[in-house]
């Protein structure tokens, strides 16, 4: 394990002769966000029994889970005219992946960071960003505000000793890389019918043929060997998936382009990618607007412990600061991970188990990095929001003061991503954080070596199940079948979660929670 003295070290023999070599100041930071401590409650032992006798309240309706498909849930409950209606969550703020931080008053996201534009079939997301006002009609036109825009420069990769334009790596023209760039986008234009949600769009006989191998396994009977295109399609799976190319299917792969804005060469007719919605603070801004009308309505802090569907209604047990609760509702969401929901639920469907026993997860850290100065750059294109390096491990990072209209280059915070194997898992619980500050900062240091000198405090978040991988074998009858059952608002439990879907991302959850609150409320 490199230390931070190491790091430091070799930051400054790496400075240009003349520069001050400074002692650092001790590092602070350590782990922040995710409790994990209260889920493995769960799962190792039973928590003990109630201390003072176990408090009981009926309500109307509860969505147990506060990330993006609870919160939409909620929402649509209260749509409905469901008043009495409660939202209950393991952490103490809701947002699940998408919640917020704050460093040094510099707002920063823990997890999820932007937005795509949605298409056309997720138009729950399309009407509600016109509802908080991100989006708008003009002239038979959405248009986006632009202060929610991403600003420009938006990306920049680091390859071959300078920062380029995009992160798709250069190829010039006429070349045998240029060439395979082509013959991709070709692939992904001639591709199956693909939308988010996947659930809208037609499945058929060539999309089943994707979904029974990996995206590695597809790219080399198609004859895509470039060495620049297999790194770049692999970032993307493991950036938006969890898992590289050799781990999720040829059908998740293609849906990533096919399913948003294709895949262009560079300098080819509509290269530019769709635009993104991004805050400092990331998807948290988003979480903001959706939980502000469940002021008084919010739980956090609480352990679900069972769900039990009766005839009367459904019975949740918690348990919250030492204390057993009992909640009686109507009807209840389980806006959880399906492997939760399996562990919770007292009688679980078959269609619930089916689908968690195929479900896998990856485990993700997001590194907060704060830093007292701008940072000594690389040739080429200047800094932008997205920085990534070739080849490298990570996911790169985002600036968290990009979006800022500050006039000057000063203190931010960057935000750096890891995707890890699930092997990894345990020692995102046992290495102590310095460990893992040195894991994110050393490859970083290639980008900018004068990071550590920069560097005054590192937040860190651990996602053992961050996000769902699209594995093969995800759209097997049986599993589609299974999903289909969990999805939608029926009976007086009903399911919201973006592993519906086998994969993990904002239209898809936020769907997810609008379809569970879709039917009339057994409030009984």
């Amino acid at each position: 394990m490199l230390s931070r003295r190491a790091l430091l070290n070799a930051a400054v023999a790496a400075l240009p002769a003349g520069c001050s070599r400074q002692e650092p100041a001790p590092l602070a930071g350590g782990w922040v966000g995710a409790a994990h401590e209260r889920g493995h409650r769960l799962r190792d032992a039973a928590p003990p029994a109630s201390v003072g006798g176990a408090s009981a309240r009926r309500v109307a309706a509860l969505v147990v889970g506060a990330g993006i498909a609870g919160l939409a849930a909620a929402r649509g409950l209260l749509q409905r005219g469901v008043d009495d209606v409660h939202v209950i969550d393991l952490e103490d703020m809701p947002g699940g992946n998408s919640r917020g931080h704050a460093i040094a008053g510099i707002a920063c996201p823990l997890g999820a960071h932007y937005l795509p534009l949605p298409g056309p079939a997720a138009y729950e997301v399309s009407e509600w960003l016109h509802e908080i006002g991100v989006l708008r009609a003009e002239q038979g036109r959405t248009v986006a505000d632009e202060r929610h825009l991403c600003h420009s420069p938006q990306e920049r990769l680091f390859f071959e000793g300078a920062w380029h334009e995009g992160l798709l790596p250069p190829a010039s023209p006429g070349s045998s890389t240029m060439a395979q760039y082509r013959r991709f986008a070709q692939r992904v234009a001639a591709a199956p019918p693909f939308a988010i949600p996947s659930h809208r769009a037609p499945f058929g006989a060539e999309a089943a043929a994707l979904d029974a191998v990996t995206f590695d396994e597809w790219l080399a009977r198609e004859g895509l060997g470039d060495a620049k295109l297999r790194w770049y399609l692999d970032y993307c799976c493991r950036d938006d998936y969890g898992a590289g190319s050799d781990t999720v299917s040829a059908w998740a792969g293609l849906h990533y382009f096919a399913s948003r804005h294709g895949f262009h060469a560079p300098g080819d007719p509509e290269s530019d990618r769709d635009a993104v919605l991004t805050w400092p603070e990331g998807n948290a801004w988003l979480v903001q607007r959706l939980a502000a009308p469940l002021a008084g309505r919010f739980h956090g802090g609480r352990v679900v412990r069972r769900v039990a569907e009766q005839r009367s209604g459904v019975e949740v047990d918690t348990w919250h600061e030492g204390r057993a609760e009992r909640w009686h509702a109507g009807t209840v969401v389980l806006a959880l991970p399906l492997f939760v929901a399996a562990r919770v639920l007292e009688q679980p469907p078959a269609s619930l188990i089916d689908a968690a026993r195929f479900t896998r997860y990856s485990p993700w850290l997001v590194a907060n990095l704060h830093l007292d100065a701008p940072l000594v750059d690389r040739p080429g294109m200047p800094p932008a929001w997205d920085n990534v390096a070739y080849g490298g491990e990570g996911l790169g990072y985002v600036d968290a003061m990009h979006q800022s209209l500050r006039p000057y280059a000063g203190a931010t915070v960057l935000t750096a991503y890891l995707s890890l194997p699930a092997t990894d898992r345990e020692a995102l619980l046992v290495q102590p954080w310095p460990h893992w500050v040195a894991r994110v900062v050393e490859p970083l240091r290639t980008l900018h070596p004068d990071l550590p000198l920069r560097l005054k405090r590192a937040d860190l978040t651990r996602y053992g199940h961050a996000m769902a991988v699209p594995r093969p074998g995800l759209h097997a009858p049986a599993l589609r079948a299974a999903r289909a059952a969990l999805r939608g608002g029926r009976g007086r439990v009903r399911f919201a979660h973006a592993d519906l879907a086998g994969y993990s991302v904002f239209e898809e959850a936020f769907v997810a929670g609008c379809e569970a609150a879709a039917a009339p409320c057994r409030c009984g």
